[in-house]
């Protein structure tokens, strides 16, 4: 099964829709092992991140810690993350590719009808349960930065939205 995260409750089909990263319109869907990295509202930045077969030690340690996966989001944003009400909808793969098996992103060219939907109360609890350490930040940039030029397996999302503007910008 694949999934699709959003803060609408009523979605009947996902039709295909253009999209920046494809050169036609799909439907997007995640994998149940980066489900994680949605249990978000949508547009709140964040910096998602493991440990994959060639993950150093010293990154391990210094990035993860005990912790199989992180996710990381910005202060300011913690109140709405704790408010936000999300539906996981289930997809059927049939019709899915994957086109980034790190990011767990697959999809679809054709129409898909959901085989079910799934309200999630409380984000944060969905995140414990899967065991994410999610880490509050007043800054995401210096961890994106650490993250990126890591040997860590990573998504960085919506990064656009960021409140605390890049170091490097004036």
């Amino acid at each position: 099964m694949l999934f699709h995260i959003s803060e609408k409750a009523d979605i009947q089909e996902f039709q295909p829709r253009p999209s920046e990263y494809t050169v036609e319109p799909v439907v997007w869907a995640i994998d149940a092992d980066r489900l994680r990295n949605y249990l978000l509202p949508r547009d709140c930045p964040r910096v998602t991140y493991y440990a994959g077969p060639q993950t150093s030690a010293a990154d391990r340690e210094r990035l993860l810690g005990s912790s199989p996966a992180v996710v990381a989001i910005e202060r300011d944003w913690l109140e709405r993350v704790q408010r936000c009400r999300l539906y996981c909808y289930h997809l059927p793969p049939q019709t899915f590719e994957c086109i980034d098996e790190c990011a767990g992103y697959f999809v679809s060219r054709v129409s898909v009808t959901p085989a079910r939907v799934e309200a999630l109360e409380d984000p944060v609890s969905e995140l414990r349960q899967r065991g994410v350490d999610l880490r509050i930040l007043p800054n995401l940039w210096a961890l994106r930065d650490a993250v990126v030029a890591s040997s860590l397996k990573f998504s960085i999302i919506r990064m656009r939205n960021a409140r605390v503007p890049w170091p490097g910008d004036d």
